[in-house]
């Protein structure tokens, strides 16, 4: 298995408070571990304008897999937080960072 920091952008299409913000980034924590930590990424960045980019770290055998669990993560994260896939829409997920052996 190989480790990858994922980045999935993304934009709020309606205010996000500073506790909603807050609460993404708590259940998101534990794919925001060694790597990224080392790597000094942010997990979650909201830019004016409302759009965001939340960087991953996933374990998985390739990249279409890895990209498909970070969207998974994020997107579940967002529902619960009362996000529908309409009031925050996800973009196209990028590695963005890679730890394993080839």
């Amino acid at each position: 298995m190989t480790t990858y920091v994922i980045t999935v952008p993304g934009t709020f299409l309606s205010d996000v408070d500073d506790v909603a913000r807050s609460e993404l980034a708590s259940r998101l924590a534990p794919h925001h571990t060694d790597l990224s930590e080392t790597e000094d990424v942010e997990l979650l960045t909201v830019h004016e304008g409302g759009t965001f980019s939340v960087r991953l770290e996933v374990e998985a055998p390739d990249r279409a897999t890895a990209e498909d669990e970070a969207v998974r993560l994020l997107a579940s994260a967002l529902v619960e937080l009362g996000f529908s896939e309409k009031d925050a829409p996800l973009g196209p997920p990028a590695v963005t960072g890679v730890d394993g052996e080839f």
